[in-house]
């Protein structure tokens, strides 16, 4: 994939969740540099994205990226769905991909009667539900990469700081808005599939043979 087709990507998810009223706060991505030198889409906030990495309570990080407005799409629950990506010489060099559900899901779950009847809220009523967040990383940095330790593309889950579950590939952003949408709201998924959009383009493979022979993700596109 290119620069610009993971612009026009990002562009089309943020549309789609807006059209289907599943977001009701965004920012537009925000670009910077030659496409066919350094490039880095982002959003104008992506500044505030350091206090993810602290070691702070979850609430407290929650906090400040909904303040500072750090995030690309704000669902009607509260969660923020964040997308950073940089290229050198038209080639993927990085990414990282992040959800971040809101911690505090009591208004929802306190009177699920009132949201039963709205799909983005379906999957979140359940009082046994702990939100966490989720983030895909990618870097073709050589010195960061580790053998099944460290993968170039991996999943973590929850902050974990260990947690790297390797990913066979960078992941695209209609990727990665399909796998938050199946996964954390199969409900709305499920009814407006026809109308989110998805592609084939993908980035090349970037897992190794140690790394297919443990749990890992594949990405069809």
């Amino acid at each position: 994939m290119t620069p610009q087709q993971t612009l026009k990507q990002i562009n089309e998810l943020t549309e789609a969740l807006v059209g289907l009223s599943l977001s009701n706060e965004q920012n537009f991505p925000s670009t910077h540099g030659n496409p066919n030198a350094a490039f880095e889409i982002s959003v104008s906030t992506a500044a505030g994205m350091s206090v993810a990495l602290k070691n702070v309570a979850y609430r407290d990080i929650y906090v400040e990226l909904e303040k500072a407005r750090c995030f690309n799409i704000k669902m009607l629950d509260g969660a923020l769905i964040s997308l950073r990506y940089r290229f050198r010489a038209g080639a993927i060099c990085e990414h990282s991909l992040s959800y971040f559900p809101s911690p505090d899901l009591g208004h929802f779950q306190n009177e699920p009667e009132v949201y039963l009847q709205d799909e983005i809220y379906a999957d979140v009523i359940a009082r046994n539900i702990v939100p966490f967040p989720v983030r895909f990383d990618f870097s073709d940095d050589p010195k960061k990469f580790v053998n099944v330790h460290h993968p170039y593309s991996h999943l973590t889950l929850g902050q974990y700081e260990n947690c790297r579950i390797p990913v066979c590939s960078p992941l695209g952003p209609l990727a990665f808005g399909g796998f938050i949408l199946r996964n954390f709201y199969n409900t709305a998924f499920r009814k407006y599939s026809e109308k989110i959009p998805a592609s084939a383009l993908a980035f090349a493979s970037t897992i190794t043979i140690n790394e297919r022979m443990i749990p890992h993700v594949v990405c069809g596109v």
